[in-house]
């Protein structure tokens, strides 16, 4: 009897295809396209096992992303695979990665976005629609250059309508309609 091949997945590739049909394809975040276009996303796949871990990467990324000039990489995206699939347990490092910028000084320099497979806001059922504005195929860890949000907010005067042009969006697509698009993790 021959072994069974082990299932592989490729988390960078799962995260642009989600950023290319769902965030971009639905103009979920209208500024996501230019960048992308131009290629100053990096999309990072974090190898750690417990939040010691992805706080060490999110670390090393935050540096690099601000040691890079903006023309080449203007935003990055953790993508965290091996752990942090509990959404209560991402909310933490979150909070935690949020004051690793501070400690860093990087407050009004980066900001840190972020996404999750199991996303829920507060007051909403579980598999409400609204979730999936923030459902991303694995635990991710976005990092923006608050320089290019201002800009992109002041060429998008009404950047507040977003959220609510976003909610709108998704209940016109509904649940068959997000299933459609295939853009969760892929074995």
């Amino acid at each position: 009897m021959l072994a069974a091949e082990p299932l592989r997945v490729n988390p960078a590739q799962d995260t642009i295809h989600w950023l290319e049909r769902a965030v971009i394809g639905l103009n979920l975040c209208p500024f996501a396209k230019a960048v992308h276009v131009k290629k100053q996303v990096r999309v990072a796949v974090s190898e750690a096992t417990d939040a010691a871990g992805v706080l060490e990467d999110l670390a090393r990324e935050a540096d690099e992303l601000v040691a890079t000039p903006a023309s080449e990489r203007d935003t990055t995206l953790l993508v965290v695979p091996h752990c942090l699939q509990d959404f209560i347990e991402f909310d933490d490092v979150v909070a935690r990665g949020e004051r690793l910028l501070r400690k860093k000084r990087l407050e009004g320099v980066l900001q840190l976005a972020s996404f999750h497979p199991r996303f829920q806001f507060a007051d909403t059922d579980v598999d409400d629609i609204t979730n999936f504005t923030n459902r991303s195929p694995y635990p991710t860890l976005h990092l923006l250059r608050e320089e290019s949000i201002d800009r992109a907010v002041a060429a998008f005067p009404e950047a507040e309508a977003i959220y609510g042009a976003n909610i709108e969006a998704l209940r016109r697509l509904g649940r068959e309609g997000w299933d459609a698009l295939d853009v969760g993790a892929h074995p």
